[in-house]
């Protein structure tokens, strides 16, 4: 994968200094983002850095310190206004001693418009091949942010998540990897499936939700939060994959891409109850203290996809 296209001078200048590693030192100084998806952009191609990082950029970026000093204000700003979304939304919400019964509550009460629906009654092809193309962002590393927080785990919670990921990765089948099966169905219905093959493409939405789960995942800190958004992930995914599943049939694109879904709805309604009850609740009876954190994790989730789907229903003419 190459560097994406820059969208900004924030973007046009880093991108620019990551070219030049190391033959030239990153510059101390760089211009300020001009548009949320400059920083955005930013900030996605130096997460990526530590996952498959770049053609065009020497791997040693990974950890350049003049890199990372760029990477640390934004994402001071990214978490500063998730936060603040999640504190205006929590400020009259209630906990019991139930944590598991208290978290389903959250995910049942945040009900926000329905991509999956949509493209189960209303959608029509190119709707549907352009939510993919934005999704593949995501599923072409399938649950590698969740991965991080892996060493960072009292042992009960280290289990209970290596037991979901195991399942994520095929379960030791490279042809049965989350991620691979979304390539293959990529593949089938005749788009790119290439990592990154779409970064460019994407809305603002695409990029906070991908650059959430890299910063919960990259901060030991935010443990609870990354585990909070993978249960809050799992809890509303067996249904909407059926839904998916369904509409893609529906129009009769490839089966293989159908099938992609058709594998989360089993194993997602069994995701949700390990990482719920296993691994959030067994990591709370070792760290109490990582509650809030948990449900911000939960709530940051929920709000990210419900304001992707209001950002595309209204592109296709849909909201209401």
């Amino acid at each position: 994968m190459m560097l994406p296209k820059p969208r900004g001078p924030l973007s046009a200048a880093v991108f620019e200094s990551m070219r030049a590693l190391p033959t030239e030192p990153v510059a101390r100084t760089h211009p300020e983002a001009d548009e949320p998806e400059d920083a955005a952009i930013t900030l996605w191609a130096l997460y990526e850095l530590s996952y498959r990082g770049f053609d065009d950029v020497d791997e040693t970026a990974e950890w350049d310190p003049d890199l990372l000093a760029v990477r640390r204000p934004l994402e001071i700003d990214l978490e500063g206004r998730l936060r603040a979304r999640w504190e205006s939304y929590a400020s009259p919400h209630e906990v019991t001693a139930d944590f598991s019964a208290d978290f389903f509550a959250l995910v049942a009460a945040h009900d926000g418009r329905s991509l999956a629906r949509f493209v189960q009654t209303e959608a029509d092809e190119q709707q549907v091949l352009d939510l993919l193309r934005l999704r593949s962002v995501y599923h072409l590393k399938e649950s590698d942010p969740t991965a991080w927080v892996v060493p960072r785990l009292p042992t009960a919670s280290k289990a209970a998540l290596m037991e979901l990921q195991y399942d994520e990765y095929g379960c030791g089948d490279p042809n049965r990897v989350h991620s691979h099966l979304f390539a293959r169905g990529l593949e089938a219905i005749g788009l790119r499936s290439e990592y990154g093959a779409y970064v460019d493409d994407v809305p603002l939405e695409i990029l906070e939700q991908n650059n959430a789960m890299s910063l919960m995942g990259l901060h030991r800190r935010l443990r609870g939060a990354a585990l909070g958004h993978l249960a809050a992930f799992e809890a509303t995914s067996s249904i909407p994959s059926r839904q998916l599943s369904q509409g893609i049939a529906r129009l009769g694109l490839a089966p293989d891409m159908a099938a992609y879904y058709d594998e989360h709805v089993e194993a997602d309604a069994v995701h949700e109850q390990l990482a719920v009850r296993a691994i959030c609740g067994e990591l709370l009876a070792v760290e109490p203290e990582l509650r809030d954190d948990i449900y911000f994790g939960a709530f940051t989730c929920l709000d990210l996809e419900d304001r992707l789907a209001e950002q595309l229903l209204a592109r296709w003419g849909a909201a209401t």
